[in-house]
């Protein structure tokens, strides 16, 4: 079977021979794959100029939607991509984490987009910034899509989650990319993709798909475009040097392997529940994906008193682990993703060797469950032991890709970050303790070396996803020998395919462009209370000032009885005379109910309920006898998607500020009200 590109909107078969791609286990030829005759040049300025423009006429929220939809689509028909991922050496578990956590990818980042963007094509980062001593001069800065295209260069260990972890925030932004998988295991990727175009969610341009050689694509690159690259330190060098990429400065995320560690904390010697969860998470490591992933653990960091208790712990465990064909009950851990890969695990074992000792496998003569050896891409687990990792350094410059791992004591914590360090940097470290003062040692030493840190202990254990898993919430990446980018991260992923751009002016002329209101910026008043108006006859800046109400003595005492709140600045005066206020104050949550008191339009209306408050800052004290009146503005409306059991509905933030009888600000916050839509939107992504 020859694999095909997905080019131009239309399924193209590579020119010429084509690189033979072989089952893990069997060695049989599974698929050929090709990009020969593949215009590269035309498939980025379609991109740029069909699939740019469509994702960004919508908005995040429908972008959010469209991943949604994605999601929901590859979920039901994930069972033959189980089937295909075995040849890929995966087992069932592996493939889970591939399959299944791309697809969570999706989702996660769709729930992102519709709660922590707007319901609008750009993104407002940060607060106003004054720029001016009367505040006619302001600042703001505004994420906008790049319009370019996103060339994503993925690495074989991960066909599936490797595309869609990097699709996610890209199109979620707004930008349509170009997939480039390792050619190793390009056949699930095609698969997959395959089930992405055929249903039809995507608008035409926003993916296409390179079986096979990028060519000269990175010769087309412009200032608009992307590169996000997953592999080795070397390659992603050699495209970050590519003139056409440092003439034009453009973005380019390098995710690399890196050589991992895991700290076994001075407390969690044998006996403990760390020490347990030490041992199963370093063996767990060693022989998921068979040791292929970026954040396996390399290099294991123990104290030296239990360095023969680790190695036999581990040697136990590791014994127990059965390799073989992933198909077969009982089977661990499967091959390589292919053939070439043994070769080039065993020349960095070679290497590793030169300053360790192997204490356990290391050798061809191990056991395989079901498949021959000549034929399939096997590997033995090897754990290896360095007495002198400061002077021998071979296991922190040299990587094996594969299920190794070398042990290494230290004396003291301060020892331990050393050798961590020693890596050069790392997508990930983690640290086994119940010793509170440790982890934070050890989390702030090693956090500049690392985009990662992972503290597990027993408060945790029963939850925790574990050493080796990126999630979609949090950076994967990491500084120096790991690369020096960022993936993921939920809205700072997003953001790397975004501009943005410092926009300065006037505050109403400002509020015009994002339509958000600001301080300073033109206000509008209305003879209809806001309250009574639905979400569409809203407008921004539309401001009521409230009547005035006069705090008494009464009211604060009333208000500790009903609240229970009898803090002593509200209730003793003598105490209250001592304190910073110098006399008793109300109680500063009477102060949000008296204003929301002023505010409020007590009959039914288009106002549905109170959806939350945020940035609350009292700045004066309100004393019994002081006058309070409240400025509410409407600052920006969100629509949000019908509710099945629901009217059609929006969100409303409202700007509150409470001055007193001088004019001076004691209460500051915005409320967030559901507000009723006189029409629900028309449904604009596939179910």
């Amino acid at each position: 079977m020859r694999l095909q590109n997905y080019a131009l909107g239309q399924w193209v078969a590579g020119t010429g021979a084509g690189t033979d791609l072989h089952h893990a286990v069997t060695g049989e030829k599974v698929a050929e794959a090709s990009s020969a005759g593949l215009d590269f040049g035309a498939m980025a300025h379609y991109a740029r100029t069909v699939g740019g423009p469509a994702l960004r006429t919508m908005t995040f929220h429908e972008r959010a939607l469209m991943l949604k939809a994605m999601a929901k689509y590859l979920m039901e028909r994930k069972d033959s991509l189980y089937a295909l991922s075995s040849a890929t050496g995966a087992t069932k578990g592996d493939s889970w984490v591939d399959i299944d956590g791309g697809i969570g990818t999706l989702f996660v980042y769709a729930s992102k987009g519709r709660r922590e963007f707007p319901n609008e094509t750009f993104h407002i980062d940060g607060p106003m910034e004054n720029l001016s001593k009367n505040g006619t001069f302001v600042g703001r800065h505004l994420c906008v899509p790049l319009e370019g295209v996103a060339v994503h260069i993925n690495a074989f260990n991960f066909p599936c989650w490797g595309m869609l972890e990097k699709l996610s925030p890209t199109l979620l932004a707004g930008m349509p990319a170009i997939v480039k998988p390792a050619t190793l295991t390009s056949f699930l990727t095609e698969a997959m993709f395959r089930m992405m175009i055929e249903s039809g969610i995507f608008p035409e341009g926003a993916i296409q798909l390179i079986c096979g050689s990028a060519g000269d694509l990175l010769d087309h690159l412009t200032m608009q475009d992307a590169v996000a690259f997953t592999g080795s330190a070397s390659t992603g060098h050699m495209l970050k040097a590519h003139p056409t990429v440092a003439a034009n400065a453009v973005r380019f995320n390098m995710e690399a392997d890196s050589l991992n560690c895991a700290i076994m904390g001075p407390d969690a010697l044998p006996g403990t529940e760390e020490f347990d969860l030490f041992i199963k998470e370093v063996t767990r490591e060693m022989t998921t994906k068979a040791g292929q992933k970026c954040t396996a653990i390399r290099r294991t960091i123990v104290p030296e008193g239990a360095m023969e208790d680790v190695i036999r712990a581990l040697t136990k465990r590791l014994g127990d682990v059965k390799v073989g064909d992933p198909a077969v009950d009982g089977v661990k851990m499967g091959p390589l993703a292919g053939r070439p890969q043994v070769g080039e695990v065993h020349r960095s074992l070679d290497a590793i060797k030169g300053g360790a000792e192997v204490v356990f496998g290391g050798n061809d003569n191990f056991d395989i469950v079901g498949a021959d050896r000549s034929k399939g891409a096997f590997f033995p687990i090897t754990l290896l032991a360095c007495n002198n990792p400061r002077e021998r350094t071979q296991s922190h410059d040299v990587e094996a890709f594969g299920p190794v791992n070398t042990v290494m004591p230290y004396a003291a914590v301060g020892d331990a970050i050393e050798l961590a360090r020693m890596g050069k940097g790392s997508l990930v470290g983690s640290v086994f303790t119940a010793d509170d003062r440790v982890a934070r040692e050890v989390v702030l030493g090693m956090a500049p070396y690392h985009g990662r840190v992972y503290v597990l202990n027993r408060h945790s254990a029963k939850e925790a996803t574990g050493h080796g898993s990126p999630l979609p919430h949090l950076v994967h990446g990491g500084p120096g020998r790991a690369g020096g980018g960022e993936e993921m991260g939920g809205a700072r992923g997003v953001l790397h395919y975004m501009q943005r751009t410092a926009i300065q002016g006037s505050p109403t002329t400002i509020a015009r462009i994002t339509n958000e209101w600001i301080t300073g910026a033109a206000q509008s008043g209305d003879r209809v209370h806001p309250f009574r108006k639905h979400f569409e006859e809203l407008q921004v800046g539309e401001t009521l000032l409230t009547h005035r109400r006069t705090v008494t003595e009464t009211d604060i005492v009333n208000f500790a009885c009903l609240s229970g709140d009898h803090f002593y600045a509200h209730m003793d005066e003598i105490a209250a005379k001592e304190s910073i206020f110098g006399r008793r104050v109300a109680h500063g949550y009477f102060v949000l109910a008296a204003a929301a008191g002023l505010f409020v339009h007590p009959a039914p209306g288009p106002v549905l309920a109170n959806y939350g408050m945020e940035n609350l800052r009292f700045t004066k004290p309100v004393y019994a006898g002081d006058t309070i009146q409240v400025t509410l503005t409407c600052k920006s409306k969100t629509a949000k998607e019908t509710p099945a059991d629901g009217p059609p509905q929006g969100v409303v933030a409202w700007d509150v500020n409470v001055k007193n009888q001088d004019g001076e600000l004691v209460a500051t916050y915005t409320i967030l009200t559901l507000v009723r839509r006189l029409t629900a939107p028309a449904p604009s992504i596939p179910a």
